[in-house]
């Protein structure tokens, strides 16, 4: 059962978004490393504030 509406490659053309326009992909690329980023240093002070608790700090 073949229901793809694809018979040829022939004349394919991709499409890729913002792929034409390096600041937009800039922008994208520093968003997804500082989220990254803030993502790590949330984890380190949640788990250094934990270690505190178990150790009978503040």
């Amino acid at each position: 059962m073949n229901s793809a509406p694809i018979t040829t490659w022939e004349g394919a053309k991709a499409y890729f978004t913002f792929a034409d326009q390096p600041g937009v992909l800039m922008v994208l690329s520093v968003l997804a490393l500082a989220t990254c980023v803030w993502t790590i240093a949330s984890m380190i002070r949640h788990e250094n504030a934990c270690v505190r608790k178990m150790n009978g700090g503040a």
